[in-house]
């Protein structure tokens, strides 16, 4: 039996088409999946099935090992977005007060620090933590195009320069260059953010914007993602393109995002 660890957005619940599972939802993270029969992300008809629910807290991690053995669980995957949550010292178990000291140590790092911190405590409970794509590998995309034609490949190279650059330092997962000019470079507030921005400061450049994994990125609970939003942001943005990494950016609802390519004209590709 599966657990998936639900953050926000639509990838808990596209894993959640994949078989029989455990969702485990943590007091105060906003949680997009329904219980069965409501549709999924932006494609009317497709249900999610019925499942069963484990409710968590960061505080009381003891607990929810415990509750994960109870119902069988025999791995794990962390799915969805979701942000650094206020702890309350008041509600810890004991468990969870032994492993403060670490995970704050980790915190302290960066992000990348802090999710192997994490992988590592799932992992000692007796948890393999599993990557997304491995369940569900439709949700990446083979070298090749998808929707359009390669366009703007000086721009696009220029732009996988500069997260391998920014890689070592924890920065982001996209960057977007126009004529050699780099425009936008994603950071902690993430892609529609960077989009937003460049819609506001660069509109109608015609760039690229390019989404890969920073270097040594662990994939099992960060892989990179693009959505149908992602289309209509970059296009609403003014760009040609989006360049993915092949094998390693999830497509979160593969149908959507090509009608949206079909609907904006965007381009959209995926490179080693």
């Amino acid at each position: 039996m599966r657990a998936i660890l639900a953050g926000k957005g639509a990838l808990p619940g596209l894993l959640l088409e994949a078989g029989p599972a455990r969702l485990v939802r943590f007091s105060g993270v906003p949680v997009d999946v329904p219980v069965g029969g409501a549709p999924v992300g932006d494609v009317p008809g497709r249900d999610v099935p019925i499942y069963d629910v484990i409710e968590a807290r960061f505080e009381q991690l003891g607990r929810l090992f415990d509750d994960l053995r109870a119902a069988g669980v025999s791995e794990v995957c962390l799915a969805g977005a979701m942000a650094r949550p206020p702890l309350d010292p008041a509600a810890f178990d004991p468990f969870t007060a032994k492993l403060m000291p670490v995970l704050i140590q980790a915190m302290e790092q960066g992000d990348d620090a802090l999710l192997r911190a994490v992988i590592g405590v799932i992992e000692a409970a007796g948890f393999p933590v599993v990557a997304a794509h491995l369940i569900r590998p439709d949700l990446v995309a083979p070298e090749g195009v998808l929707a359009g034609a390669i366009t703007g490949q000086a721009d696009a190279a220029r732009a996988r320069a500069v997260l391998d650059a920014l890689g070592p330092l924890d920065v982001g997962q996209g960057a977007v260059v126009a004529n050699g000019q780099v425009i936008g470079v994603e950071t902690l507030q993430g892609t529609d953010a960077m989009l937003g921005f460049v819609a506001r400061t660069a509109p109608g450049s015609g760039g690229v914007f390019v989404k890969r994994p920073k270097v040594g990125q662990d994939l099992r609970v960060d892989m990179p993602a693009i959505g149908p939003e992602t289309i209509r942001n970059a296009a609403a943005a003014g760009l040609a393109g989006i360049e993915i990494a092949a094998g390693n950016v999830l497509l979160l609802d593969r149908d959507a995002i090509l009608a949206a390519c079909a609907h904006t004209g965007m381009s959209l590709w995926a490179r080693p």
